[in-house]
């Protein structure tokens, strides 16, 4: 007795090909993290294999739209698979495409402090950068004037808590927060200043920003300056502004309210690493 066969609807190869393309491009950007996780490897064939599985994730868009015009028409199938495609490319590209928006709002620098006249210097940290990171200058009037004109809130702590009290809180936040300590220098009789020279690493990639935290005494209590600058790329698209509001809160929250004098709960200090590995920066 013949078998009858029933004919299947073809499928959209526009959609079939979208699918492919985005499932790829999910292992690519696994990929260009654990190079810059690792350090195994300078920034730039990190972010040139970031970039690829970005553009692969922007044409598999584009070859999911173009494949749902001919499902509609046609009535083939590959809606699952189009859909798919959409799905992977629109969440890989959604956080990139936030970043676009901030670069367009924002000013194109990626160094901030609360003092832009006598900003901290990288002391160690200024001997761990690469050739091709950012300079360890500060970039002078016209980096403060965009600054003041994009985060007019920085500014410095000014605290009525004493100079150690203040360097207390300020490491026991960094140590909270996990950041790797390069320097400290805390105050003593005869000396002007504390400073904490420390390195943040970005929450997806891992790019690493450096930060300086100077504590001068005032009187009866004392200033805090902080300085957050990314170690590469010349746009930090917001991420040092935030970092340094967010730290200035929290050494207030701990030290601010404290008496002059009053011993702040202190937290296990890591030990300095002059001599750790210069890797990679931010954003993002």
């Amino acid at each position: 007795m013949p078998v009858r066969r029933i004919a299947v609807e073809p499928a959209s190869r526009l959609a079939i090909w979208a699918r492919r393309l985005a499932a790829f491009s999910l292992p690519v950007v696994a990929l260009a993290i654990v190079i810059e996780r690792a350090g195994v490897l300078e920034i730039i064939p990190g972010l040139a294999t970031f970039a690829a599985a970005l553009v692969m994730a922007f044409i598999a868009v584009l070859l999911a739209l173009a494949s749902l015009i001919g499902i509609w028409r046609h009535g083939i199938e590959g809606l699952g698979a189009a859909l798919t495609a959409l799905a992977i490319g629109i969440a890989l590209l959604a956080y990139p495409s936030l970043l676009a928006v901030r670069a367009y709002r924002l000013p194109m620098i990626s160094d901030i402090t609360t003092d832009p006249i006598d900003p901290p210097r990288f002391e160690t940290i200024g001997r761990l950068r690469t050739r091709l990171a950012n300079p360890i200058a500060y970039a002078g009037l016209y980096a403060a004037e965009q600054q003041k004109a994009a985060y007019p809130d920085i500014a410095p702590l000014d605290t009525d808590a004493n100079a150690q009290s203040a360097y207390e809180a300020a490491m026991a936040v960094i140590t909270k927060r996990r950041w790797q300590v390069i320097n400290t220098r805390p105050p003593q009789p005869g000396r002007r200043e504390a400073y904490i020279e420390a390195v943040a690493r970005t929450p997806i990639m891992g790019f690493r920003d450096d930060i300086a935290v100077r504590i001068r005494p005032m009187g009866q209590g004392a200033r805090v300056d902080i300085r957050s600058a990314s170690r590469y790329g010349r746009h930090d698209f917001g991420v040092n502004a935030a970092r340094i509001r967010t730290l200035i809160n929290d050494i207030d929250d701990l030290a601010g309210n404290e008496k002059p004098g009053a011993p702040v709960q202190k937290a296990k200090q890591p030990q300095p690493k002059p001599n750790a590995r210069n890797q990679p920066a931010a954003k993002r």
